[in-house]
């Protein structure tokens, strides 16, 4: 239970605090360099899901931030499952990641939009008092991080894409995306060990009573 507590909060601390911090230092489409011009922290915002995919109209913002909810829930019930049964410490980090991922970028969907004034051409402020820039659930996520480490064109040669300029990496993420991926990617390299079969669930546990039962023979004979 530490493990998890911990973890959630901490990346729901960071990415809470340099969201904050972005909206209130910078317009939207403004950055500021970290390490030259390959980490950049360029505001942008996200009015839906991965890669700017959103779901059009008002309703569609409402259903995707219930969606978001649901499966906020499915997650920490998952969460406190595994803690409950003791799993390995490696499973429980991994959804701990993912689950405050989820949280934190559902902060900024359920509650930016009634705290903070629009960020066009302007720095936002706190609790305005014309209100915010959106009703409840119907914010936009802050993203941030930028890490352009190589720009150029592609080769005219290539259909479609032909002399196009491009730069790698373009996506614009922030600390709760971050943790979601480092979350899945956990499962994804350590999935035999956490989700082991059946028949090797069945070697461990007759190996404990095994184990179990040599030293209980000792201490009888002893």
């Amino acid at each position: 239970m530490k493990k998890a507590l911990f973890t959630i909060v901490l990346v729901l601390f960071f990415d809470q605090l340099l969201k904050i911090w972005i909206k209130t230092t910078i317009a939207l489409g403004e950055e500021i360099p970290v390490f030259d011009d390959w980490f950049l922290l360029h505001f942008t915002e996200n009015k839906g899901m991965a890669f700017g995919l959103e779901i059009a109209g008002e309703w569609g913002k409402l259903i995707l931030s219930m969606f978001r909810l649901l499966a906020i829930a499915l997650i920490g019930w998952y969460l406190f499952r595994i803690i409950g049964k003791k799993e390995k410490s490696g499973l429980i980090v991994s959804i701990s990641l993912i689950f405050a991922g989820a949280i934190g970028n559902m902060i900024d969907s359920t509650f930016y939009g009634l705290i903070f004034s629009g960020s066009y051409h302007d720095v936002a402020t706190v609790f305005p008092e014309n209100g915010g820039y959106a009703t409840l659930f119907h914010g936009k996520v802050v993203d941030m991080l930028y890490f352009p480490l190589y720009s150029g064109s592609y080769p005219e040669w290539l259909p479609f894409v032909g002399g196009q300029s491009f730069s790698f990496f373009r996506p614009v993420f922030n600390i709760a995306d971050s943790a979601i991926t480092t979350g899945v990617l956990i499962l994804l390299v350590f999935q035999k060990k956490f989700f082991p079969k059946e028949e090797q669930k069945e070697t461990e546990t007759e190996k404990k009573e095994k184990d179990s039962a040599v030293s209980q023979n000792y201490y009888e004979n002893v």
